[in-house]
């Protein structure tokens, strides 16, 4: 009965976010190079006449690259949408969206002017009631064709630069899955020659950016599917587990009974087919997942590789990774030390922040600990434990963010691996978005988390740490002023001494200094002290 009210509303309401939008994926989109679609609103492009938006040409970032991808005009991936289009829409204030229809992250009411700021919780946190309702709402996103948005099945060159389209319908939850493959998937090159070195999502400073607006965009699709404005995903807190706690038949499926690599019968989740796994084949032909099945969710926990992966992360492992001042460093890649980003995506050592792709901690570690589908990046996130997982990893980053409260400039603005820069729209969006518009808080983009709402002690100190490190940066700076402080307040008062007694003769009580000598002295010291 939950499911037929849920595919009724599906029926009212107008889904809005992902990769190609159904209305510019026709040949007269592609070859004018123009996706700007009227808004529902009023008729007219990007909800021009309300003001909403306008189409305009795409401004893209000129800032250099890193050397990691040697290419230039081979994929259709690079300067993101600009092979496909070079003009879109440009919201205006609060309004987002292919076509202006939507409000921005954090806004809600007719003219986007209602800050609303939602509550991610713990999974096991859950009601029953909201548990199941949750299990229904990602079976009702595998089942509903997605109404506003087509996947590519070709490159551009495969379309005939735009004069044969070649795109497809996909379901809601599917659509997500193969825009986290079209991000990371390989370039081709011609022939069977591929370029492995190169992903859009991971390895680079984007990733954490990137996964926050996937689970944002996701997040509202699920509202928008369901009619539930009040829906947002819950997070699995990992830390210290022993085993993978969600992978029972209450939650996101247990073992299969026979088959330890597959998911319990009684599981919603055992009939649910994966697509995108099989990159070597899309390779050697040249070709794009085109979305079909390729048999059933894979994964069989705590069976994986131990000496890559040796146990779950750990508490400690995470304040580590906190503590860590660098959001990135170095090459800005997999190699980087001392990188926040590279220890929670998980190529650095959690305990010293020094790169060791060998092994996997953090965010890898449990891709890899899942030993099935979520273990191979570009379809991991066939799995649904993977909304889980990035929702804590997402969390993580917002610890780390209140915590040090970097500037916008931290965010590296150039030489970043192909599509992380600071400035360079996200593959493969529509709406665009820009890498560094996601590098702030969350309550900013109109969620938080329930085990961040911490007691108001806890946020004060928080509110102090960023200010007490900067002070322990410029001590010796404090400690040198100090002492030049003294010294000038001592010449100043010997100074006073002696045009006092050259002017009255003595030392009355009435035009005594106000420090005597000894005073004086104790004075400088206790400065130099401090």
């Amino acid at each position: 009965m939950l499911l037929f009210a849920l595919g009724f509303l599906l029926v009212i309401l107008q889904p809005s976010t992902g990769q190609f939008p159904r209305a510019c994926a026709n040949v007269q989109s592609l070859l004018s190079k123009e996706c700007c679609p009227p808004w529902d609103g009023d008729g007219s492009p990007c909800g021009e006449l309300s003001s909403r938006g306008s189409c305009q040409n795409i401004l893209l970032s000129q800032a250099p690259l890193g050397p990691q991808f040697p290419f230039s005009g081979v994929d259709d991936r690079e300067d993101w949408p600009s092979v496909f289009y070079n003009r879109t829409c440009r919201c205006e204030g609060n309004f987002m969206g292919f076509s202006c229809g939507e409000c921005k992250f954090g806004f809600s009411g007719p003219n986007c002017t209602e800050r609303q700021v939602k509550t991610r919780r713990n999974v096991f946190q859950l009601t029953t009631s909201e548990k199941n309702k949750f299990l229904a709402y990602l079976n009702l996103a595998k089942n509903i064709p997605s109404q506003d948005y087509v996947i590519a099945t070709g490159t551009y060159t495969q379309m005939n630069n735009g004069s044969n389209p070649m795109f497809r319908d996909i379901n809601v939850y599917d659509l997500f899955v193969w825009m986290h493959y079209y991000a990371s998937r390989d370039t081709l090159l011609g022939g069977s020659n591929v370029w492995r070195d190169i992903d859009f999502a991971h390895e680079a400073p984007g990733f954490l950016p990137w996964h926050r607006v996937f689970l944002l965009m996701w997040e509202r699709q699920i509202q928008r599917i369901t009619g539930d404005e009040n829906f947002t995903i819950p997070y699995w807190d990992w830390r210290d587990a022993e085993d993978c706690e969600v992978c029972n038949d209450e939650y996101m499926g247990g073992r299969h009974p026979t088959n330890p690599n597959l998911l319990s019968p009684a599981s919603i989740f055992s009939s649910w087919q994966v697509i995108c796994t099989r990159s070597e084949e899309y390779n050697s032909q040249q070709g794009l997942c085109s979305a079909t099945g390729e048999g059933p969710i894979r994964r069989n926990p705590g069976n994986n590789d131990k000496s890559r992966t040796p146990r779950l992360p750990s508490s400690a492992d995470v304040e580590f990774c906190l503590s860590l001042t660098q959001y990135e460093s170095g090459p800005m890649d997999k190699m980087a030390n001392y990188s926040f980003r590279n220890t929670l995506e998980g190529f650095a050592d959690p305990q010293t922040a020094i790169s060791n792709p060998a092994q996997s901690g953090l965010h890898n570690a449990l891709h890899i600990y899942m030993n099935g589908s979520m273990s191979q990046v570009q379809g991991s996130a066939n799995d649904p434990i993977f909304v889980l997982h990035h929702a804590f990893v997402d969390s993580i980053f917002e610890r780390w963010l209140r915590r040090h409260r970097p500037m916008l400039e931290v965010y590296p603005a150039a030489n970043a691996p192909i599509g992380h820069n600071r400035e360079n729209y996200m593959v493969p969006f529509i709406p665009l978005y820009r890498n560094g518009e996601f590098f702030k808080p969350s309550r900013e983009l109109g969620y938080d988390y329930e085990y961040l709402q911490e007691p108001a002690l806890q946020s004060f100190q928080d509110f102090l740490t960023p200010y007490l490190q900067q002070a322990r940066q410029i001590w010796a700076w404090l400690v040198g002023a100090a002492v030049f402080g003294g010294i000038i307040t001592a010449v100043l008062t010997g100074l006073i001494r002696a045009c006092q007694k050259k002017k009255g003769g003595g030392t009355s009580s009435e035009i005594q200094p106000l420090l005597i000598e000894s005073e004086d002295y104790n004075n400088k010291s206790y400065q130099s002290n401090f």
